[in-house]
Order: C-alpha cells, then sequence, then structure tokens
C-alpha cells in the first residue's frame, strides 16, 4: 500500500492538484520541481534547474518542461499542461491523468482512450541531468511519442522574453540533440536509449502564466523557446527513458542508469523516510565544499539555518559523513566572519551562538560524530567576542547580559524586511533568546574546558556565567510568570513570542523548572498549533493570521502570527523536561499530525512557514531544512 495517497478521481480537479509540487534534488545544487500536474506554477519551477559556475554559480532554469504527446490513427493527444495569460490552460493534458506516486520515484499516469501511458521522473546523483522514464502500459494500435522541449535558459529569479538574441542552430547527436540559446551557456543536450527523430520547427510560446508568482505579488508571465520536437514510435510494456544533461551522454547506459538512480533512494514508505529522503535534499557539494541549503526554491545556505537544522538531520542517515563535513566547511567562514571581520558587516549577533546549540545537540544524538573539545579554541574566541563587544553592533552591558542595535540591520532569526528596507520586528536592545544562547554559549565551553583541564578558563569564567544567570532572570522574568521578549533600556516588550521557549529548552539554563513550566504553560495556550509555535499570539493586537497579499504585506506577516515546525524541537526539549514521559503522548500527536501535511503543499517535505490561523495553509519555500529536522528529532525523541 502506497504511504502518500491521492484521490485519483480528483487528480483532473486544477483546484485539487495544482497547487501540490513536486521536488527532486541532485544533492549537488541542482533540482526539478513542478506541480503534481506536471505544469509549472513558479518561475522556479523546470525539470531541470542548476548553477551555472561559468554563470558566476547562480541558478538556472535550462528545460522549463518536455510536454509529451500521444499520436495514433494521426490523432494527437497532448499530455502536458501549461497555463497562459488570463488564466488559459492549453494543452489540457491533466484531464487525461489517472494515477500519481511518489515511490520510489515521481511518476504521473494518463489514460487516452485504450492508451496508458506512464512518466518517471529522477535526477541523477550529483549530476545535472534529469531521466524520464515513458512507459506505455497499455495500447491497442500502433503508437507515436512526441516529445516537446520548453528552453528558458535564464536565471530562476528572472523571466525571458521573446528576443532576437536567441541561437536558433542545434547539432544532431546520437538519439538526439544539442541546444545552447545564448552564448556563454552550456550545451543542453537531449538524448534516448533508442533512436529518435527530431524536426526543427522553432517558435517562442508566449505569455507562459505562472499563478504562484501572480499571487505573490511579482511578474508572473514570460515567453518560452521551443525549438522543435522529437518523436519516435513504441511498443506495449515498452520503455524508453530519455536524458536531459549538461553533458552527452552514452544512450546505451540510460536504462540501467535510470534503475540505479531508483536503486540509491530511501524508500517513501512512511513519514520518517519522507524526512529522511528530504533531509538528504538539502545537501549542497560546490567547488569542492558541502554545505547545508536552508530551503527550496529560493534559500542559499545560512549559518544560523544550518546551526540548527544540522543535528536533527543527521539523526537518521546511514551516511553521517556528510553531515560533519557541513559543519567543518561552516566553521572557517564563521570564524572568518565574527572573529577576523569584526565589524559584522550584514550579520546578525545570535548566528555564532546557534554554534554552541549545534555542538550540544550533536553531542546529544550523535556523539561519535562529534567531540566538542575539537572546537575548544573557536568557542573561546567567540565568547571573548561577546565579552568586549563589537562597536556600533553590540556590548555587554553592566549585567553582563549582550545589548545589540544597528540600525536597519535585523540582529535576530526576526529579520523579515518589507521592500524598502523597514524592519518588521528590530527587537533593539537585550532579546531574550540571544542572552539565553549567551549563557548556554558560556556553560557550554566550562564543561569544555573541564574536559580539557584547563582550570585556568573556568576559574574566569564561572563569575561571569553565575553573573549572566542572575542578569537574565532578574531582566526578563515579569509579574505574568512568563519572559518578556526584548528589553530595550525602561521598554519592556511583553509580547507573547516563542523566543522564551528556546530560552527555556537549551541544555544550560538559568530558568528553574517551574518558570519554565510556566513558560511551556503560556506557549501551549497561545502560541501552538499543529504545525508549529506562532511568532506572535492571537491575543496581541499586532497578530495577523494569514500571509498574503504582495511582497510589503506578505514581509509585515511574516513574524506576527506566523507558525514555525522548527520551534516544535525547543517545545519538545520543554516538554520532556517539564512533564518527563508523560509529555509524550502530546509530542506523538503533534508528529502525527503532519501525516496529513505531507502531501499538502510540496510532496514529502515540511514547508518553510505555515498561516497562524486554521487551516494553517503552507507559505513560503516548500521545503525547509530545520523545519524537517525538527520533526525528525521529535520522531527520536518518542522512539527514546
Amino acid at each position: 500500500m502506497k504511504y502518500i495517497q491521492f484521490d485519483n478521481a480528483k487528480l483532473p480537479n486544477l483546484e485539487y492538484s495544482l497547487f501540490k509540487e513536486i521536488l527532486r534534488t541532485n544533492r549537488a545544487g541542482a533540482y526539478m520541481s513542478t506541480s503534481l500536474t506536471g505544469c509549472n506554477t513558479r518561475k522556479y519551477h523546470g525539470l531541470l534547474v542548476c548553477p551555472l559556475p561559468q554563470m558566476g554559480g547562480a541558478t538556472y532554469v535550462m528545460l522549463s518542461s518536455l510536454q509529451c504527446s500521444v499520436v495514433q490513427h494521426d490523432k494527437t493527444f497532448n499530455l502536458g499542461l501549461q497555463e497562459y495569460k488570463d488564466e488559459y490552460f492549453e494543452p489540457k493534458g491533466h484531464k487525461y491523468m489517472v494515477d500519481y506516486t511518489a515511490d520510489p520515484t515521481t511518476k504521473l499516469t494518463h489514460r487516452v482512450g485504450g492508451v496508458v501511458l506512464s512518466q518517471e521522473f529522477i535526477l541523477a546523483e550529483n549530476e545535472n541531468q534529469v531521466l524520464i522514464k515513458y512507459t506505455l502500459e497499455d495500447a491497442h494500435s500502433d503508437t507515436l511519442l512526441r516529445l516537446k522541449p520548453f528552453l528558458a535558459f535564464r536565471e530562476v529569479h528572472e523571466l525571458t522574453h521573446e528576443n532576437m538574441q536567441v541561437n536558433t542552430h542545434y547539432d544532431e547527436v546520437t538519439n538526439g540533440a544539442k541546444f545552447c540559446l545564448y552564448q556563454g551557456f552550456p550545451d543542453l543536450y537531449i538524448q534516448a536509449n533508442k533512436k529518435m527523430d527530431y524536426v526543427a520547427m522553432p517558435d517562442w510560446y508566449r505569455d507562459v502564466e505562472y499563478i504562484k508568482e501572480r499571487y505573490r505579488g511579482y511578474d508572473y508571465h514570460e515567453d518560452l523557446y521551443v525549438p522543435g520536437y522529437f518523436e519516435f514510435p513504441i511498443k506495449k510494456g515498452e520503455s524508453v527513458v530519455i536524458a536531459a544533461s549538461l553533458t552527452q551522454v552514452t544512450p546505451s547506459t540510460l536504462k540501467s542508469k535510470f534503475t540505479k538512480e531508483v536503486s540509491r533512494r530511501t524508500p517513501k514508505t512512511s513519514l520518517q523516510n519522507l524526512l529522511v529522503n528530504a533531509a538528504q535534499q538539502f545537501v549542497e557539494r560546490k567547488d569542492g565544499s558541502v554545505m547545508l541549503k536552508a530551503g527550496y526554491h529560493w534559500k542559499k545556505p545560512q549559518m544560523r539555518d544550518m546551526f540548527v537544522a544540522l543535528p536533527g538531520l543527521a539523526i537518521y542517515q546511514d551516511d553521517k559523513k556528510v553531515f560533519g563535513e557541513i559543519l567543518q566547511t561552516a566553521l572557517p567562514n564563521l570564524r572568518r566572519l565574527y572573529i577576523e571581520e569584526t565589524a559584522m558587516n550584514n550579520t546578525s549577533i545570535d548566528v555564532p551562538l546557534w554554534f554552541f546549540y549545534c555542538i550540544n545537540e550533536m553531542e546529544r544524538w550523535l556523539p561519535k560524530m562529534v567531540k566538542s573539545t575539537a572546537y575548544f579554541d573557536l568557542m573561546k574566541d567567540l565568547l571573548y567576542l561577546y565579552w568586549n563587544g563589537v562597536p556600533g553592533k553590540m556590548h555587554r552591558q553592566d549585567n553582563c547580559l549582550i545589548y545589540a542595535r544597528a540600525e536597519g540591520q535585523p540582529q535576530t532569526w526576526m529579520n523579515a524586511k518589507t521592500p524598502s528596507g523597514w524592519l518588521v520586528t528590530p527587537r533593539y536592545g537585550c532579546a531574550v533568546e540571544v542572552n539565553a544562547l549567551w549563557y548556554n554559549a558560556i556553560a557550554t565551553t566550562i564543561e569544555v574546558a573541564k574536559k580539557l583541564k584547563n582550570k585556568a578558563f573556568v576559574d574566569e569564567w564561572i563569575p561571569r556565567l553565575d553573573s549572566v544567570g542572575v542578569g537574565f532572570v532578574q531582566t526578563f522574568c515579569n509579574d505574568q510568570l512568563y519572559l518578556y521578549d526584548y528589553v530595550d533600556g525602561d521598554h519592556k516588550s511583553g509580547s507573547v513570542r516563542p523566543n522564551m521557549l528556546i530560552a527555556a529548552g537549551l541544555k544550560y539554563s538559568p530558568l528553574t523548572r517551574e518558570q519554565k513550566k510556566c513558560i511551556l504553560d503560556i506557549c501551549t495556550r497561545e502560541l501552538l498549533t499543529p504545525r508549529g509555535l506562532r511568532s506572535l499570539s492571537p491575543k496581541d493586537e499586532k497578530y495577523i493570521g494569514a500571509i498574503e497579499g504582495d511582497e510589503n504585506q506578505r514581509a509585515l506577516a511574516i513574524h506576527q502570527g506566523t507558525a514555525y515546525p522548527w520551534l516544535l524541537g525547543f517545545y519538545a526539549d520543554v516538554m520532556l523536561e517539564v512533564h518527563r514521559n508523560s509529555g509524550m503522548a502530546q509530542l506523538k500527536r503533534i508528529v502525527d499530525d503532519f501525516n496529513s501535511e505531507i502531501a499538502n503543499h510540496c510532496i514529502g517535505t515540511i514547508s518553510e512557514r505555515y498561516n497562524g490561523n486554521p487551516s494553517h495553509q503552507g507559505k513560503g519555500a516548500i521545503s525547509m531544512a530545520w523545519n524537517v529536522a525538527a520533526l525528525l528529532k521529535l520522531m527520536k525523541i518518542i522512539e527514546g
């Protein structure tokens, strides 16, 4: 029985299937992504989207789509789907859809009369290559397949339009052809494991429309170049594998390569397996380094996200070495940005403190993989950085708490900006989770120093830790039995936000168990949703329960009530400390609730954020590393 199941009768219904998205990656920066129908709804969608070193490393949509038509008795049935200006869909291949499966590959099945054709998609690991297998499951007459490539050759954030610079020349290669639309780009090869005829018929398909971009308030029309089409006969029961890649292939190897790629994939037979597979998709190898992509489609590697996500993503992986390599790649950049370049230009002050959290979590879940003593010098240097302060950015107050203010620059994870550059939640001053992370960082480094028998360091920093602990409790604990979100002089923000939960959930905290219980109670009452913790209580007059509208409106809503799954990791830790095993049933319910979500927004993964209001619709990036990590962490806690 398939784990992810859809109502086959509803597949032709665009309201049901058009807004469900597919994502596959090659673990090296390239991906394929589209909607469940095969109709691209974002400018970021495409069958082959990959970084191009020759274009400065930016990511480009090379092959937008490959529309397939079935030809029988001189009648053509186009199985593709494309939206054009004024919400006009042509062709209407979705009406022939009869099945979709996600395991072991993305597989779409269409029925046209007596013809049943399946299409399976997979990305070759660590190669800029998408493989598509067409299988004629049933047919009663001679059948011809016709494939029409829609080429973009443009950067993912841009749109292309009909122009005179396009290169209409093509070259035939073994069982296919190659194209290069513009100077400086690599060739795109389209080849099959059997001979195909190519018919050149260059044309522009104008005013292709991307409905998601329209909803987001961006430009949403472009023109795509179609150089011609390929066609070949196919018999009942026959499978033909097509490769679209940036290097020429040996066609005779394509079938075996497809089979080999499928065998490498994690079976998508449970929520855990789906999330393990999603975790692997964030790994990105580039220029000899291994990085962690924060999310898809537009998110780049970000240190804060990486430090938060890395332990959870690595928990269930067979190959944990790669996640250790990600940490090793990040640390020289951490030292360069925060110690060697002490101005901290365009960087948030909380990021280095999340490194200590990452080390704690790595030692907790993967003790054989990470030894904190190996990082003592970096940890020590970071502590002195905060103790001494950075002019114009942050300083240590008399009570030893960290005060941060840099006009126009976000200092914490709540970093939303409007297009004009206005900070939605600046949180200048002493932010609660920043100072909790500061306390945790000192305590963590003291423990490492004890292991190394560095008595001088321990003697120096224990009094400082005590001072930070006293200052934290005196500054942030309020009469309502929870924590102020931030304090700036006489101003104390009483907004109920989840940052106090982070403070309560760290390994080392100055808070008592009773104080943590009060924090857990108010977060459960006002912030907890089936999709994570709200960023602001609905009781607050600034609360915005849904992310809608243009870029400006969406920015204003992002941290004013939006729910974030990654915060569930801290919720779980506080729940277990306060309620011990009696809290396990609630954590299991939280995880079980995601069984229904896993097939809603992007199939097989967790979105960036969710509306604070029911029905908590997924928003933002379609797949987010630290959210996937949080769910995997909860599963591990439940197991243990």
